[in-house]
């Protein structure tokens, strides 16, 4: 039963993931008509396809949250719509439907790179890439990733673990070496998802690198100790191990260009860093000396960037620009789309999420950022004159008829109800722990789309 206050008025939420689905949860319950659009068909994005396919219990809660969320008669979902520059509907059309506002929460769908030599190499890839296609994200589930035996990963962080997981216990390769910049110390993944690899840890070769990053650490006064102590205490509860697969650290190093012949990936080359103390913080410096890793991939695990054909403008970090003076600020934080360009705010139009701070958090950080960014937006709502609330008419209708000239089958609520309960019975048939389909055409074709844009 909805006890919602009847609509006051109508927010559109850009990104489904779970901070646009708990924007919204927080925008109807407080009497929003909200019209959330989705990239995918499957509402979730980072809950859906970016935690580890293993992590059955925290998906499945997640998934129950989401459809109390979209039981919510305040909201109407529109899956399978791509907004922006080269999307279905633009940012600009959207403006110009009348919302009373726009809270942007798309994620950061876009790919870091360091601009090096070599990474247009066959065998030089994203993480994000990876992670969207073994958790089986339209369409990069069918696309191959050549990793070979020996794979090498930059960075240090839990995308790094989880895609070491995957090389590790679902590919079984030779060998994965995780290339550090920094020391032991400045690791950024918990233990919790080393547990999942640890046992693969070759232990001597870890004690070879401690000893060679000691001094090093020493002169700017790290815990030797303590940093190695992190790393290993998950060896407590890691799992059996499935695979031969030897784990290592290669700290210190900072890769400077990929090497290959005939178009392929071939070694990795990397210079190695120092430690130096710049006030209160510790940063890396090149040293000048360089050797080469044999390997024969390199997959990048440096966090993602805002997509740049979105429509909204970017700061000089490349992020989508937010107002440095908010009328409405939380806890502090600009929820406020900003335009460079002009020295303005951009009326009626928020952020949240990743949208607002690329590869911030996980999901609990992405929930609270996307409620706090619903509040901005309730607080600019009721900064407003008001105004009388008209049920959807000459606006929706509008949309609806954009959505319905779209030539492909846009995504209700039910249709997701429906396909979620279909693959709950393919699992169960199978005896598997869940089931996904792995491509947009199977899952249209689970609905029945046969060429309408839209079921009744």
């Amino acid at each position: 039963m909805n006890d919602h206050p009847a609509p006051t008025h109508h927010v559109a939420v850009i990104g489904a993931g779970p901070a646009g689905l708990f924007a919204a949860r927080t925008l109807a319950q407080s009497g929003v008509h909200v019209t959330l659009f989705n990239r995918d068909i499957k509402p979730g994005g980072l809950a859906e396809y970016g935690i580890y396919p293993d992590k059955e219990t925290m998906k499945d809660g997640l998934r129950k949250q989401f459809v109390r969320i979209m039981a919510d008669p305040n909201i109407e979902y529109y899956g399978n719509v791509r907004v922006g520059m080269q999307g279905d509907l633009s940012f600009d059309t959207l403006r110009g439907l009348g919302f009373d506002a726009l809270l942007v929460t798309v994620g950061a769908q876009g790919t870091k790179w360091l601009g090096l030599p070599g990474e247009d190499l066959h065998g030089v890839y994203h993480a994000k890439d990876l992670v969207y296609h073994y958790n089986q994200l339209p369409p990069y589930t069918g696309m191959a990733f050549d990793l070979g035996r020996r794979v090498a990963l930059i960075g240090a962080g839990n995308v790094m673990i989880d895609v070491a997981h995957w090389a590790v216990r679902a590919l079984k390769v030779d060998e994965v070496i995780a290339v550090v910049r920094r020391g032991p110390a400045d690791v950024k993944f918990t233990q919790h998802e080393f547990e999942a690899i640890a046992h693969n840890l070759d232990l001597a070769a870890f004690d070879a690198e401690m000893e060679r990053c000691t001094p090093i650490m020493h002169a700017v006064g790290q815990d030797v100790q303590a940093a190695r102590d992190f790393i290993l205490k998950p060896l407590n509860k890691a799992f059996a191990p499935v695979s031969d697969t030897r784990f290592g650290f290669d700290f210190l190093a900072s890769p400077t260009r990929m090497l290959g012949a005939n178009g392929a990936l071939t070694s990795l080359a990397v210079e190695e860093t120092t430690l130096v103390q710049q006030g209160e913080e510790t940063k890396s410096r090149n040293t000048g000396v360089t050797r080469v890793l044999d390997v024969d991939s390199v997959i990048f695990c440096i966090g993602d960037r805002v997509d740049d054909t979105f429509g909204l403008p970017l700061d000089k970090w490349g992020d989508f620009a937010k107002n440095p003076a908010p009328a409405f600020p939380i806890e502090g934080i600009s929820y406020e789309a900003w335009d460079p360009a002009t020295g303005q705010a951009i009326p009626g139009v928020f952020l949240a999420g990743w949208a607002r701070e690329a590869s911030h958090g996980l999901v609990g950080e992405a929930r609270k950022d996307g409620t706090h960014g619903a509040n901005a937006v309730l607080a600019a709502l009721a900064a407003q004159p008001p105004k009388p609330y008209t049920v959807p008419n000459g606006r929706f209708n509008s949309l609806h008829d954009r959505l319905a000239a779209l030539g492909h089958p846009v995504i209700t609520t039910a249709h997701w109800a429906r396909l979620d309960e279909i693959e709950r019975q393919i699992a169960i048939e199978r005896g598997l722990p869940s089931f996904k389909f792995g491509t947009n055409e199977e899952m249209l074709a689970a609905l029945g789309f046969s060429g309408d844009p839209m079921l009744a």
